[in-house]
């Protein structure tokens, strides 16, 4: 179901359908939630409801975009444990674009930056224990009691004295009608009694993933949809000249072809037959301006940018003072490439048209962005847009495209048809479509003091800006920094005296995107590599030298210490082994990852990876474990396999082939260690990655001598 606009009523103090209590999370900013007493409209932010109807039945509606990182069972779970319910006894139902859901974070329906569960982990809750007050006071008037004899348990209130009971289900109807509490007010439940909460569950979306049941957007199937596929330009930003689709048109099956913003769009009975129509059209573009756009000459341009001063991302102490002449200098580059996000499930939405209105089917994770895009595009009302959000195969960034690219395509190819089409990327349209990780390059220059430890620090970073011409470019960018170019040096946690990072923005020649964990993927390396090469340089071992520099920041160390026991660091290990540590905090979740590396045929071989993470207050550890091993998993393919270049303006990878995911041949064995914390909850989905191309990097130091200085890595 796509909830819209006016579309329903939440109401606060009166019945919805006979007897049905509903309680709106409304959040404006980060104030305290209040019961929608009016049709949600715009003003307000909410960001989720919970529906206890005269059946029993009790619905969470979720906003957030399911792609793996597991919110359809973690956000039930914060609703569940303060309405004190079980976790089985809540429906999930899916909603469409509703400024109503909006992330408080964001001020917009926006699934990533790993703020789920930290976004909503106080609203949900209060909602929870908000509408439990509501149903204890009830009960109270009911059985003529003081609310204080009373508890709750699995779905029900229970006099605690005469141990009469009275199901939700029959309370609903008069809890509607009581004052609504202030929600800010009602009481939690103490750590101590949480029965969810820190427990693991498993996926609720899980079965349906397995026997086929779960909707994808690839899975949709809709009376008479078409299915389309599109030539796209073979440069970026090259643009058609002319066109022949006599053979294309020759295809049996092929419905229509038609130009588009885009390309040229082959519209046919199924995906195959559009894809042969696609490769049968005679087709001449004008490469542009980046016709000789290549790598090897961007690769310079990088470093000659790098050799300028750039804009001040953040100083301390005097870190602008001269190095030439200076002992125990440490200069050096890292350089990292383009990324494409690779999801499992190639990018694809469904578009029916219907003249005045139209639907969508697609998963994203910018609803709200997709739909205004395509209604733009469709020339329809946006409140006449009604988008059905899927489940993701992947999303690490790619479907929260700020221009909405993969959606608008659909509603260019959809429009005027009056059927569903359904437009979806081939494998190699996505990898060479444009909208990567930026490239980057780090020149760091180190000045150790007579005690070893680092005394001046300089880092300029290059980069293209992912904030610019975005909606976030307003807070993501100032004075010529982008912040998400530079995060994760611009906080550095150790005990620097004099530091100072400079932001360089390179020419936009390309589309770039968030990729799974930002900016943190390139900039952790850089930071934890450059820490190595100066221990190794005091001749300190690499945990000791942390500790000396993180004296002042105890979780830090905490981090670092288990990871050192669980890791069995200072160990013997085999002949021709060694091991790399690495540390680093992304959204608001410090992660210690412990490689141990050998080199087999001149090639890294990973053997183990032990991870500790805090992360603050676990809400499902089962899902924690498995996204910091998934990060891990991630960040090796690109660390060992992956890169974007270009020559003659063509991207030169296009599957799987030449752009691998690490094999399951490759796979080291992984632990991940939780640390048991009161904190409030930081991410799972991303930090996992950042910090273990930096433990691969710096294994291979203790074994060659050398630094990395560059991905994907080559030995020799």
């Amino acid at each position: 179901m796509s909830v819209q606009p006016g579309r329903r009523r939440f109401l606060g103090t009166t019945l919805l359908g006979g007897g049905s209590l509903v309680i709106g999370l409304h959040l404006p900013g980060l104030l305290p939630l209040a019961i929608a007493d009016a049709p949600v409209a715009g003003g307000f932010r909410p960001n989720a409801f919970v529906e206890i109807n005269e059946d029993g039945e009790i619905v969470l509606y979720v906003a957030q975009a399911e792609m793996g990182q597991g919110v359809l069972t973690s956000l039930p779970m914060l609703l569940a444990e303060e309405l004190d319910v079980e976790l089985s006894q809540v429906r999930i139902q899916r909603v469409g674009v509703n400024p109503a859901f909006n992330h408080p974070y964001f001020n917009a329906q926006v699934t990533g930056g790993s703020t789920s569960v930290r976004g909503f982990f106080e609203p949900l809750r209060r909602a929870g224990a908000q509408a439990r007050q509501m149903l204890m006071e009830a009960a109270a008037e009911r059985l003529e009691v003081p609310r204080e004899s009373l508890r709750t348990e699995s779905g029900s209130v229970i006099d605690t004295a005469s141990g009469r009971r009275l199901a939700y289900a029959e309370l609903a109807a008069a809890a509607a009608k009581l004052p609504v509490p202030d929600a800010a007010a009602v009481a939690l439940k103490p750590a101590s009694e949480f029965r969810l909460i820190g427990k693991g569950q498993a996926r609720i979306e899980a079965p349906g993933k397995v026997d086929g049941s779960a909707g994808f957007g690839l899975d949709v199937r809709l009376p008479g949809m078409l299915t389309a596929v599109v030539a796209w330009p073979p440069v970026p930003g090259a643009t058609l000249k002319s066109f022949d689709a006599t053979a294309a048109k020759a295809v049996p099956g092929v419905v229509k072809v038609k130009q588009v913003p885009e390309g040229v769009a082959v519209i046919a009975r199924d995906f195959w037959t559009a894809r042969k129509g696609r490769d049968a059209l005679r087709l001449e573009w004008d490469d542009g301006a980046n016709a000789a756009f290549d790598s090897e000459i961007q690769g310079r341009e990088y470093a000659e940018l790098a050799s300028r001063p750039g804009a001040l991302a953040v100083e301390r102490g005097d870190g602008d003072r001269p190095l030439e002449g200076a002992e125990g200098v440490i200069e050096l580059d890292v350089e990292v490439p383009y990324l494409a996000h690779a999801t499992m499930e190639p990018l694809n939405a469904t578009v029916h048209h219907k003249g005045d209105s139209a639907e969508i089917w697609t998963g994203t994770q910018m609803p709200g962005a997709d739909a205004a895009r395509a209604a733009g595009l469709l020339g329809v009302a946006v409140d006449k847009v009604v988008l059905h959000p899927q489940l993701l195969g992947g999303g690490f960034g790619r479907r929260a495209n700020p221009v909405s690219d993969f959606v608008a395509v659909a509603a260019n190819v959809a429009k005027g048809e009056g059927l569903p089409v359904k437009t979806v990327y081939t494998r190699e349209d996505d990898t060479r479509g444009g909208w990567y990780r930026p490239r980057a390059l780090h020149r760091m220059r180190l000045a150790l003091g007579e005690n070893g430890l680092p005394k001046t620090w300089q880092h300029r970073v290059v980069a293209q800006s992912i904030m610019q011409g975005t909606p976030f470019e307003s807070m993501g960018v100032k004075d010529g920094v982008d912040f998400s170019v530079v995060e994760g040096v611009i906080d550095l946690p150790y005990a620097v005296p004099n530091l100072r990072v400079e932001c360089i923005l390179a020419p936009r020649v390309l589309p770039v995107l968030w990729w799974r964990s930002v900016g943190h993927t390139h900039t952790a390396l850089a930071v934890e590599h450059l820490v190595d090469v100066a221990a190794r340089k005091a001749g300190v071992d690499p945990l000791d030298y942390r500790r000396r520099l993180l004296s002042e920041h105890p979780r830090w160390l905490a981090v670092l210490e288990q990871a050192a026991a669980r890791s069995d660091w200072g160990k013997p290990l085999q002949e021709g082994h060694a091991r790399g540590f690495a540390i680093h905090k992304s959204f608001e979740t410090i992660v210690a990852q412990v490689a141990e590396v050998s080199i087999k045929g001149g090639r890294p071989r990973l053997h183990r990876v032990t991870a500790v993470a805090d992360m603050g207050r676990v809400i499902n550890p089962r899902h924690a474990r498995v996204q910091i091993e998934s990060g891990i998993v991630f960040g090796l393919s690109a660390a060992l396999h992956q890169q974007i270049t270009f020559a003659e303006g063509r991207v030169q990878q296009s599957n799987f082939h030449d752009f691998p995911l690490l094999r399951q041949s490759e796979m080291p064995r992984i632990e991940v260690h939780l640390v048991d914390s009161a904190e409030a909850p930081g991410g799972a989905g991303e930090p996992g990655t950042p910090p273990i191309a930096a433990a691969l990097a710096n294994a291979l130091l203790a074994l060659t001598g050398k630094p990395v200085r560059s991905l994907p890595v080559r030995l020799g």
